[in-house]
């Protein structure tokens, strides 16, 4: 459990604030560790129009919090992206991925340990896991065969409670976000200047 994270219960599903209508939008779903600090990278990014934290790829219904901490449910921390790919591409948002995160450690990044910090791509549709494949092959050939990040089909979402959304954005000066969530937030300014809004 992430300092400082207060001990809520699950809301009701979050309403989404885009409509997946718009056919020019698409979604993928990340898992990297913690995920306010995939939320405050990607919501730099551009290209990207709607960053959602919540849980995915478990076996309970409804998951909240202090569940997913557990370890119990099956979940990934995770952020759902909505982008345009018009103006940022998957393989783009796949590079700053494996930029961020450390693929080779398995759940685990950092000082956060357990199977919800594992490291996961999950697809929306075939194009994307072919995309998502082929980067996934090059992350592990460049790690030397270590990346144990795995390739699913997004499955049981769950939107994470609200006072994770928008968490870095709001609580910069809260001890994980200046000692973590920053660092990551610095490299992907550092290493990809042409993608940020």
């Amino acid at each position: 459990m992430k300092p400082g994270a207060p001990m809520s219960s699950c809301p009701s599903a979050l309403i989404e604030s885009l409509s997946m209508t718009e056919s020019k939008l698409e979604r993928i779903t990340l898992a990297g560790g913690c995920f306010w600090c995939l939320e405050a990278v990607y919501e730099r990014v551009r290209g990207v129009h709607h960053v959602e934290n919540g849980y995915s790829n478990g076996h309970v219904a409804h998951p909240n919090y202090e569940q997913v901490c557990s370890g119990n449910t099956g979940h990934a921390e995770v952020v759902r992206i909505d982008f345009d790919p018009a103006e940022v591409s998957l393989r783009e948002l796949l590079e700053v991925f494996f930029t961020i995160h450390d693929p080779t450690t398995l759940n685990r990044q950092g000082a956060d340990v357990g199977s919800q910090y594992r490291s996961g791509i999950y697809w929306h549709t075939e194009a994307q896991r072919a995309v998502a494949a082929a980067v996934l092959q090059e992350a592990n050939d460049h790690h030397g065969g270590r990346v144990v990040t795995e390739l699913l089909p997004e499955a049981n979402y769950h939107p994470a409670e609200a006072y994770h959304q928008h968490y870095y954005a709001r609580n910069p000066e809260q001890g994980y976000c200046a000692f973590v969530v920053a660092g990551k937030v610095d490299k992907f300014l550092s290493s990809f200047r042409r993608l940020v809004k």
